[in-house]
């Protein structure tokens, strides 16, 4: 019978008498700590660029829960695996080639005792939640798929189709109440939100970056009032670079050049006082560059000055993808390796402690 059981802090921080009063420096490429942004007030539902539409499911989710049954997951491994969560209780891996999301809540449990969330998706990479609606994208079908769950059971209710060219990584942040879904080649951020006392999902932003148009551009990190996006690979040999912009506009505040052989990268992680980064290619796509690094200042990669820590302490040989963080433990996952696909780790004042390779 299924059970069910349950900023970061950059190199330094700066600070400075002002007329009596301190102040938090802003953010460089040292990895200084940003004042705290203001927490968003709550979504009013008025002003929108478009309504979700709700699937068939979604117009009478109550029937549709109570003729839902659990659906235990058909495979005892892992396809190119892109992300792992934790909402509540339940513990969630995006299973990218097979098309699914998965969930149990016992980490640790065979794949195949594991249940399916989602099956609609084709090739999603990540999801989100804000502990009331889960955001998935539908990365080869360029929608944003919505579910719902009600006595441990997932249906999707709600749908947006056209969200621009490969939607790609997907969160949700707290202090803005926005959940953030990344167009991969079109350079823009879908943003989207719910009232207080509704599910229902409203496309109230779209930002964009003209600069990252036509690159592929895996991900995005938010610190604070910040959005930072991987450097990505692009057919005219567009040199490879980070951007440092601003959330709320996009606007460009700093860049930092990236060498060539870290070009393709996945994802950029603060931990403790140093950016992890995970790297799929080089700048001409070739995966034998793929590694995982970490450095204290973005400015130090175009000199070279990163740690090289992928073998060391990940055996080495496959792709690094994406990094989250569940309580005081971060999940690494990764393809090309099989039995090496999903890994916990934790960090301690900069050392790399109990890793363990869990798929």
């Amino acid at each position: 019978m299924f059970t069910w059981k349950k900023r970061f802090n950059f190199n330094k921080i700066i600070l400075a008498a002002v007329t009596g009063l301190l102040t938090v420096a802003a953010l460089t490429s040292c990895a200084k700590e940003t004042s705290a942004p203001e927490k968003a007030a709550p979504y009013n539902g008025k002003d929108f660029v478009q309504e979700s539409q709700f699937t068939e499911e979604g117009k009478n989710p109550d029937s549709a829960f109570d003729s839902y049954t659990l659906t235990n997951n058909y495979d005892s491994a892992l396809s190119v695996p892109t992300y792992v969560t934790k909402v509540d209780d339940l513990w969630f891996i995006v299973d990218c080639y097979h098309n699914r999301i998965i969930y149990t809540d016992e980490l640790g449990a065979p794949l195949n005792e594991w249940y399916i969330m989602c099956d609609q998706a084709t090739q999603p990479h990540t999801m989100a939640s804000d502990g009331t609606v889960y955001m998935v994208e539908d990365t080869e079908n360029n929608r944003v798929l919505i579910f719902e769950k009600k006595d441990n059971k997932f249906i999707n209710t709600q749908c947006f189709y056209d969200v621009g060219n490969r939607p790609h990584f997907t969160v949700y942040d707290e202090t803005s109440d926005t959940f953030y879904v990344w167009s991969s080649s079109t350079g823009e951020l879908y943003c989207f939100r719910h009232t207080q006392d509704s599910t229902r999902m409203y496309l109230t932003d779209i930002r964009k970056i003209d600069q990252l148009s036509g690159l592929y551009v895996r991900s995005f990190t938010i610190v604070g009032d910040d959005i930072y996006f991987v450097s990505g690979v692009s057919a005219a040999g567009t040199s490879p670079q980070i951007l440092q912009c601003d959330l709320e506009t996009l606007n460009i505040k700093k860049s930092y050049p990236v060498p060539d052989e870290l070009a393709g990268m996945v994802q950029i992680t603060p931990i403790d006082d140093m950016f992890y980064i995970t790297v799929s290619t080089d700048i001409t796509g070739n995966q034998d560059y793929a590694t995982l690094v970490r450095t204290a200042s973005l400015d130090d990669l175009s000199e070279g000055k990163y740690e090289d820590i992928y073998a060391q302490y990940f055996v080495g040989g496959g792709t690094p993808y994406n990094i989250s963080k569940v309580d005081d433990t971060y999940f690494l996952t990764e393809h090309r390796l099989q039995g090496h696909s999903v890994w916990s780790f934790k960090v301690d004042h900069g050392e790399i402690t109990d890793v363990v390779s869990l798929y």
